[in-house]
């Protein structure tokens, strides 16, 4: 059975204050990002 990894997508956080939601879902035990990009773009 393999680990269980957390990846929250960026698209749920509120982009004005993008830094501290990323370090508090870091704190909170997120191991990954989930980000969307298309074409080489971040698509939000």
């Amino acid at each position: 059975m393999s680990d269980v990894l957390i990846a929250p997508s960026v698209l749920a956080a509120d982009f004005a204050v993008l830094g501290e939601q990323v370090r508090e879902a870091e704190l909170a035990g997120a191991d990954w990002f989930h980000i969307d990009v298309m074409d080489g773009h971040f698509v939000p």
